[in-house]
């Protein structure tokens, strides 16, 4: 049992100004966290019970299909070398020289270090598979940290990597980590939704997502309202209405038309009285792809209906960059021979496959069987109409690459999608042989043959997990946690300390729930009730007994957090209701 008079809890009456997001202010206001520096935080008492309680269930479920190790955040340059992230991974990355002048970096993740392990390891099928994760701290050099926990530069993570013979290992280990992440959620009473995802730099062929809806979060989720279909912005589909094509003019063919002034998608939608979806839209960009070590930028364009906006996660991707960036008015001029807002289609030299050295043409598949559209002439005041993909201009790829859209269709099984933000919690990848393979990862199977083990690569934040429970519990006055999470089950609030028979009555019923197994702060603090209450209701503890008059009739009142709810019940049975209410 712990008495509130004796902890350091340095509960604020405001938040500062700076602090935006529930979880932000709440957590300062509460005593959890205060700031070092910009993207830094220090845990402090009750703060630290959460996050011990959260590492607590994410320990005893991966335990269950993994092994635990510890490895070193700080790393050799050389194995971010080898797999090609040590420039891949941009001003993300924290680099340090030691005094000899060897190059360093504080690690974002350990996929190298893991496969540094297996290659030097793991020789035989007969070792396979492996599932082996730690609970690290890890390091990014945010540029704009903000919302408090949400985007840091230090941080706390479970990831965890498998490695097996084959595909068919590897969607074992995946099945594995999504049944324990679906249980260590469950178990820290978040609501939360699992969803289609992009692999992003951790490259692969499949990720899902677990996320959290709050309006804090960074995240676009498009979810169908059917529960059948639901993925992050980056990676979501969506089925589109038909659309009535325009009648073709004079012969049916590209017809090139005086628009003086119509540079915007709205001005030539008017100017010619049609709709943007019966527009090309044009977007014109320069990509970072890499050959080896050596990284090149090559053009890009991409074509999509004029409603629609590029998805620069999915044509990233799918062109294999690392970056990209709009083109500037000279490159413009050098792949399209047109200026900015009359760009489009018409005789381009369209690369025949990726980077063969002409300019790589996307088109986005929305664009496929559509007739006499409007797009621009790559003329200044000038557009085409009756264009026709297929027949007027050709593309290098036809993929998806746009942002699907509130109130599209969804694809599975055509209800309106609904968008809204989220907070990611958790992330699982299959990287199959990126990591092994660069990094001369091999293993004997049962032919003796030598074969690379396939890989994948699971991630917790075990902070975000605090920080998404506060935004999904907390009115005006605080938030609550669930029990398994909370820094403590239960506060018993005296009333009036200065009472001998309320502070023997308070301190009987703490150490009667503690014997209980609960875990228990005694607030014996010579404050006024009122001020106890409102520090109770503020640092997000779900259970809350006052021990005042009523004493005398042998009763508490015992209120709820999550409901604003109270009742008033024995003494002798406040342990009982504590364990109904706790499942306990």
């Amino acid at each position: 049992m712990h008495r509130w008079s004796r902890l350091f809890i340095p509960t604020l009456r405001e938040a500062p100004a700076d602090a935006e997001v529930a979880s932000h202010k709440f957590l300062l206001r509460s005593g959890y966290i205060r700031q070092l520096g910009a993207g830094i935080y220090s845990y402090l008492f009750l703060g630290q019970r959460s996050i011990n309680k959260i590492v607590d269930i994410v320990r005893q479920e991966m335990d269950t299909i993994g092994q635990e190790f510890l490895l070193p955040t700080i790393h050799p340059a050389e194995l971010w070398e080898e797999s090609g992230r040590w420039t891949g991974m941009g001003q993300n990355m924290f680099r340090l020289q030691d005094r000899k002048g060897t190059w360093l970096c504080l690690g974002m993740t350990h996929e190298e270090v893991m496969t540094d392990l297996a290659r030097k390891e793991l020789r035989s099928y007969k070792q396979l598979p492996q599932i082996w994760y730690q609970i690290q701290t890890k390091f990014r050099d945010e540029p704009r940290p903000k919302a408090g926990l949400l985007r840091v530069r230090q941080f706390i993570m479970k990831d965890s990597y498998s490695f097996d013979i084959d595909a068919a290992g590897l969607d074992v280990s995946y099945t594995k980590h999504d049944q324990v992440y679906r249980n260590i959620f469950t178990r820290c009473g978040l609501s939360f939704v699992a969803v289609e995802a992009d692999s992003g730099a951790m490259g692969g062929s499949q990720s899902q997502e677990f996320m959290v809806y709050t309006d804090a979060g960074e995240d676009l989720i498009v979810s169908c309202p059917n529960g059948d279909y639901a993925a992050n912005l980056e990676k979501a589909t969506s089925q589109l209405a038909p659309i009535t094509e325009l009648a073709p003019t004079g012969d049916g063919k590209p017809e090139l038309v005086h628009t003086p002034g119509k540079a915007s998608i709205a001005d030539v939608a008017e100017f010619f009285q049609i709709s943007p979806a019966q527009d090309i839209k044009t977007v014109a960009y320069m990509a970072e792809v890499r050959d080896g070590k050596k990284a090149r930028w090559e053009p890009v364009v991409a074509f999509l209906r004029g409603d629609h906006s590029v998805n620069e996660t999915k044509l990233a991707g799918l062109v294999k960059a690392n970056e990209l960036r709009p083109m500037v008015a000279e490159e413009l001029e050098k792949y399209l021979s047109g200026p900015a807002g009359y760009l489009g289609p018409i005789g381009l030299k369209v690369a025949k496959s990726l980077h063969d050295g002409d300019v790589s043409v996307i088109l986005d598949k929305s664009l496929e069987g559509r007739e006499n559209m409007v797009a621009g002439a790559n003329k200044l005041d000038y557009h085409f109409r009756n264009v026709t993909p297929g027949r007027d201009f050709t593309w290098t790829i036809a993929a998806d690459i746009r942002n699907a859209l509130e109130g599209e269709g969804c694809p599975v099984c055509g209800s309106p999608l609904k968008i809204g933000k989220a907070v990611e919690v958790g992330h699982i990848f299959k990287l199959g042989q990126r990591y092994t393979e660069g990094m001369g990862s091999r293993v004997l199977d049962p032919n003796g043959k030598e074969v690379i083990p396939t890989m994948g690569c699971y991630g917790i934040g075990i902070e975000r997990i605090l920080t998404a429970s506060i935004e999904q519990n907390n009115d005006a006055n605080g938030f609550w946690l669930p029990p398994a999470i909370a820094p403590f089950d239960v506060v018993v609030t005296i009333t009036n300390a200065s009472d001998q028979n309320l502070l023997a009555a308070g301190t009987g019923v703490a150490e009667a729930l503690e014997a209980a197994g609960f875990d228990v702060l005694l607030d014996d603090r010579d404050e006024r009730a009122g001020v106890k209450f409102k520090d109770a209701d503020l640092v997000g503890i779900p259970y809350r007994i006052n021990v005042g008059k009523k004493t005398a009739e042998g009763k508490v009142e015992m209120v709820t957090r999550g409901t604003a709810s109270s009742e008033d019940i024995a003494i002798a049975e406040v342990a009982n209701v504590m364990r109904v209410k706790t499942g306990r």
